[in-house]
């Protein structure tokens, strides 16, 4: 197992390089998403309407951080399980999502869709919410307001601790 300092924007060129079981230290720009943001992203998708981030490269945290305490940049943001949005990720893997960070096993069709797109599943530390915002150094809320803290927001990570779970040539840290 190896250790990786990877910036998000990379990770498409760079998932080839990772094996499950490799620590990696994030930096860059990740999208909270969680149930009720991936099914408003699926009404935008089947309507043609432009969606809140590109897909294409990106990176989805399945996490709703908690409300901001005063002179903090986000409250508590730890992880959800992943495999609530199992239903999700095959097409927004197909559509260019070159990454995901969550808690948890995935099923069969989300692992197949990693290795067809040569894609990355990264799993957080669940139940360490305060600590993984320490590495978080700015969020905005950018989309669905009304879904609270499941409202999508783009977080800029740094040194985001994360480990491969399911790498782009099937290993996988569950199996």
């Amino acid at each position: 197992m190896a250790e990786y300092s990877i910036k998000i924007n990379e990770i498409k060129n760079r998932a080839s390089e990772l094996s499950a079981g490799d620590r990696v230290l994030l930096s860059g720009t990740v999208y909270t998403s969680r149930d009720a943001a991936h099914k408003r992203i699926f009404e935008l998708l089947d309507s043609g309407e432009k969606l809140p981030f590109e897909l294409d490269g990106a990176c989805i945290y399945f996490a709703g951080p908690t409300p901001t305490p005063e002179g903090m940049v986000i409250g508590s943001c730890g992880p959800t399980t992943s495999g609530r949005m199992d239903v999700y990720s095959p097409r927004l893997l197909d559509l260019g999502l070159a990454a995901m960070i969550g808690k948890g096993e995935r099923n069969k069709a989300v692992c197949d869709a990693i290795v067809r797109n040569k894609a990355v599943y990264f799993c957080a530390v669940g139940g360490a919410g305060a600590l993984c915002a320490k590495q978080i150094k700015e969020c905005k809320e950018i989309a669905f307001k009304d879904l609270g803290c499941e409202s999508v927001k783009r977080l800029e990570l740094e040194d985001f601790p994360v480990i491969v779970a399911i790498d782009s040539h099937g290993g996988n840290l569950f199996k």
